[in-house]
């Protein structure tokens, strides 16, 4: 079994000035620091711990098992750059499926490209409870009748479930309930779930910290899928700002529509061939 570096532990600290502040750990020795207003939420659901905080400067911040997952503030750019490459890969996508993305952010960002239906299939109903009372602009694709949310094992669900256009794979980090989602048997029930000319997608870490994370995804796949590709997106509030995301199919990754009638905050069609640009601390370690 393929084994990933994971994020360190958070804490939460009330100093001598009494201000409230929630620090991630990114390594032992490196920490991402939020001052805070208040904890809104504090649930422990079967599968894993949830907290929301108000934050001053990041608006509502949703935290899972202690890492960072969305803030208000710079959640688009995750959610444009993990759906639009591939979505944008496809020439007609009218069937998505999202593995994970309870808070509906990705699935919003589907919804901008007309399909006829997407289905989130999340493990963990209270992360769509909360999300939807906390995060409201994150999970407006609620609202939408193309949305079918289905509260059950991604795993699971892709052996029963085929004929999609593309799949992107919105998981937490690669440990507890997420952990069969970066395996390469899963890669390959992804595949025989796709149609011909399908495109898969995932986010894989921060190669910046964790290299081997979005190598190992890239070789996993590339033992499945023709066509792979890594990009990056850089993103304020994850481990050290630089993320990865990986593209898949048979066919050619290239953008085959245009993309700028989307509204969005991050992603141009320019992005589109620039996040594949990989500087060299990248390509050194993912070499071909």
């Amino acid at each position: 079994m393929v084994k990933f570096a994971v994020r360190f532990k958070y804490t939460l600290t009330i100093p001598r000035s009494m201000e409230l502040w929630y620090d991630e750990m990114h390594t032992p020795n490196m920490r991402l620091g939020f001052r805070i207003k208040r904890e809104l939420e504090h649930v422990r659901s079967k599968y894993q711990d949830i907290h929301v905080f108000e934050t001053y400067d990041y608006g509502n911040l949703l935290v899972i098992d202690g890492t960072v997952q969305t803030t208000e503030r710079d959640e688009f750019i995750y959610h444009e750059m993990i759906v639009h490459i591939p979505m944008l890969t496809h020439k007609d996508p009218k069937r998505v499926l999202i593995i994970g993305g309870g808070d509906g952010g990705a699935a919003r960002e589907a919804l901008k490209h007309n399909p006829e239906e997407v289905h989130v299939v999340d493990i963990d109903e209270k992360v769509v409870e909360v999300s939807k009372k906390y995060l409201p602009r994150i999970s407006s694709a609620y609202e939408d009748k193309r949305i079918h949310l289905h509260i059950e094992d991604g795993l699971k669900f892709v052996e029963n479930h085929g004929d999609f256009d593309v799949i992107i794979v919105d998981s937490t980090d690669p440990v507890g309930p997420a952990v069969g989602l970066f395996q390469e048997d899963f890669y390959r029930k992804v595949k025989k779930a796709l149609k011909p000319h399908g495109v898969m997608a995932q986010q894989c870490g921060s190669p910046f910290y964790n290299p081997q994370e979005a190598c190992q995804v890239k070789n996993a796949l590339k033992k499945i899928f023709k066509n792979v590709r890594l990009y990056l997106a850089y993103i304020p509030t994850y481990p050290s700002g630089m993320w990865a995301f990986v593209v898949a199919s048979d066919d050619e990754i290239v953008r085959k529509r245009d993309g700028s009638m989307l509204n969005t905050k991050y992603y141009n069609d320019s992005i589109y061939e620039a996040a594949m640009v990989l500087p060299n601390i990248v390509k050194e370690n993912c070499e071909d």
